[in-house]
């Protein structure tokens, strides 16, 4: 499953004039407190993209210091600082150390939001780089992508002459590191490298629907002030584990026991694509009797994601209770322990950690005390009874 993620964070932003002066503009504000490219890593990490690797060059000790020892969603920051400005393509070779086989590349001075793990589930030796494209009406001011089935075949020049409506590159890659063998200093990944690969035949692309937006204009940078705050916020779909994701095998822990309940995958993945974060709350008792760690807990759900992950699906976050009163051990034997269900504690978590829709989310479980939880938390509760998952979930989907 690929987890690693390389953000360009090292331009000038000269087109924003004093904003820029002397501040890297994906560190400018969107919301009080949240920087735009705190956006950014959010949407990759939510996503399960958790090494997190920062190629700075602009005041890059500035980006440095505000990612120093800072994790968002469970994912871990790096920063790079190149000593000198080596083109988009160039400074990749800054982190030829510790680059996965293959990783996303994107900027990180726009958003491009649509289903990531769609895009990477394949990979194989018949391409380098992937380009995840976008249709726009206007495609003068990027530049545009000639495509056949999945090749890419040639790149057009930003122009006012370039009408549209055309695919442009939506600036999300997924390369290999492989593509390293055609740098050997500066170079540019759009004007150099990827024409390269276009000649090799080893470039292709995919088109995607989504949310975009690059900040890199002032009035663009206050579009993003005016539709950040309402990107960020997303309904949630709420699921129960053991009954609902995985059969239930009673104190289900081994991922060599995961079975996925049918129609979840189609289901989750549907909801995925619909924008709503998909947050797991899961009574683990095992834990408190002894059967098995948190972090057995831990590996399982990592198993989860990287089944699905497979699928194109992910889930957003997992949310575990380990307490009964009636445990074997001390630390978890607490009795009506307010995460436990039907306590709404960890659903109340969710909504402290994540900007969540309240009124347009939902959960669906297998048991009574799922419902009973999800409606202390003011939310609607579904009883899975054996329907069909995938349109159980499509149909309340809003």
């Amino acid at each position: 499953m690929i987890k690693q993620i390389v953000l360009l964070v090292g331009g000038k932003g000269t087109r924003l004039g004093e904003l820029t002066k002397e501040t890297p503009k994906p560190l400018l504000e969107v919301e009080d407190g949240i920087r735009f490219l705190d956006v950014v890593i959010e949407n990759f990490a939510r996503q399960g993209f958790k090494d997190i690797i920062l190629l700075a060059g602009f005041c890059g000790e500035q980006i440095q210091e505000a990612y120093k020892n800072k994790e968002i969603y469970g994912a871990k920051i790096r920063v790079i600082i190149e000593p000198e400005p080596q083109g988009t393509g160039g400074a990749l070779l800054f982190g030829k150390d510790i680059l996965d086989e293959w990783f996303l590349m994107a900027n990180g001075d726009s958003i491009f939001d649509f289903n990531y793990r769609e895009f990477v589930k394949n990979t194989n030796g018949e391409f380098i780089a992937k380009l995840a494209l976008r249709e726009v009406p206007d495609p003068a001011r990027f530049g545009a992508v000639t495509l056949n089935d999945e090749k890419i075949i040639g790149f057009k020049e930003k122009s006012e002459t370039l009408k549209g409506p055309a695919l442009i590159n939506g600036g999300i890659y997924l390369i290999s590191k492989n593509i390293l063998e055609l740098m050997n200093g500066p170079c540019s990944m759009e004007s150099e490298i990827f024409p390269k690969l276009v000649a090799m035949g080893k470039l292709r692309g995919e088109q995607f629907n989504g949310y975009f937006l690059d900040m890199g204009l002032p009035n663009t940078y206050e579009q993003s002030r005016r539709e950040i705050p309402q990107f960020r916020k997303k309904p949630a779909l709420f699921l129960d584990r053991d009954g609902v994701i995985n059969v239930d095998k009673g104190y289900t822990y081994r991922p060599d026991d995961l079975a996925f309940i049918d129609g979840i995958v189609d289901g989750i993945k549907t909801a995925n694509e619909a924008g709503y974060y998909v947050i797991v709350a899961t009574n683990q008792a095992g834990v408190a009797r002894g059967f098995y760690g948190l972090e057995d807990v831990d590996i399982f759900h990592n198993h989860i994601q990287c089944e699905l992950g497979k699928k194109g699906a992910y889930i957003d976050a997992f949310y575990s209770c380990p307490y009964h009163k009636e445990g074997n051990v001390p630390e978890f034997t607490i009795d009506n322990h307010p995460d436990r269900k039907p306590n709404s504690g960890m659903i109340l978590k969710a909504f402290n950690d994540w900007p969540i829709d309240k009124d347009k989310s939902f959960l669906i479980g297998d048991k009574n005390h799922d419902v009973e939880a999800a409606e202390r938390a003011g939310i609607k509760g579904i009883l899975y009874e054996g329907q069909d998952l995938a349109k159980l979930i499509k149909t309340n989907l809003i």
